[in-house]
């Protein structure tokens, strides 16, 4: 396990290290002028080119993402070129309400994916099984900002359940992890349905059934935890992409994330800021995968880490 654990954390080094040249390679390729940003619009030739000298932007390539590695390596993310703070500081002060959004909506779209999965696996073929298939396909199509507004429209709006945005209470968080959830859980439904199938026709389901157990035991008990191996593995995809790439959902519902403060950065050519909420999502993304691989024997014992 430490021999796997310590290949995984190697190979994650190098997975960031790719993610950061490409990143930094494709902001540096940008026709968009960080300076002038900075600048204004009146600034003069001169203001610029010295605004350019000061931040460095006018070296290469490769001397840029050199200084630029090593203060990472140090712990330094960069300053803002527009807020004027850094961006470690912007970042952690954004964490927790991204933290918090994405545990809710894996919570939402667990139950909601799981749950459809489950029954429409049952009950393959039948009328039930092809109304749930084609709520998921809906749930996956659906684009999250109508699906967001629908759910204010509704439950904020018109029954007055939930605030229509903001942060700071348990009533802020259902309607954006519901949003979230809702969009999810059509994935997991159809791969929860093709995967407990698979289980459901192994010789030791027939077997559980030959001995008389009850359907639910066997289900949950025996079918279950070898069905959800794969959602296992979904489940450390989809940290990545809520910390970083829920920009919609969080502007919708005025939710104050990680993805918000990334999409302000690209509308302003915050290189610092773009970087680090990058780095930050890529960082999650590996270390959910690598949970997912570490969690999956404890799920079932017949997975050896090698």
């Amino acid at each position: 396990m430490i021999a796997y654990i310590g290949r995984r954390l190697i190979q994650s080094a190098l997975i960031l290290l790719g993610v950061s040249i490409i990143t930094f390679a494709l902001l540096y390729l940008l026709p968009a002028d960080p300076v002038r940003q900075i600048a204004g619009r009146s600034a003069t030739p001169q203001t610029v080119e010295n605004i350019r000298q000061q931040l460095g932007l006018d070296q290469p390539f490769l001397v840029q993402y050199w200084r630029y590695l090593t203060n990472l390596l140090a712990g330094d993310f960069g300053r803002s070129y527009i807020q004027r703070s850094e961006v470690s500081e912007l970042i952690a002060a954004r964490l927790p309400a991204s933290l918090l959004l994405m545990v809710g909506a894996i919570l939402c779209e667990l139950a909601i994916g799981l749950t459809m999965g489950l029954i429409a696996a049952v009950r393959r073929g039948s009328a039930t099984d092809q109304t749930l298939m084609v709520t998921s396909f809906v749930g996956v199509s659906a684009p999250q900002f109508v699906v967001g507004l629908l759910l204010l429209y509704i439950f904020a709006v018109q029954l007055g359940w939930f605030p229509i945005g903001g942060y700071g209470t348990w009533k802020h968080l259902v309607l954006p992890a519901l949003t979230l959830g809702i969009l999810g859980a059509g994935w997991y439904a159809r791969m929860m349905r093709s995967s407990m199938i698979d289980v459901l026709r192994q010789d030791y389901i027939r077997t559980a059934r030959a001995k008389g157990l009850k359907r639910g035991t066997i289900l949950l008990r025996h079918a279950l935890p070898n069905a959800i191996l794969p959602v296992v593995a979904m489940i450390g995809i989809d940290i990545g992409i809520f910390m970083g790439g829920i920009v919609v959902v969080e502007s919708v519902f005025g939710w104050p994330g990680i993805g918000q403060l990334a999409w302000q950065a690209i509308q302003r050519v915050d290189i610092p800021i773009i970087m680090g909420v990058t780095l930050v999502s890529a960082c999650a993304i590996v270390l959910g995968n690598l949970l997912a691989d570490i969690v999956a024997p404890f799920i079932d014992p017949r997975i050896k880490l090698r």
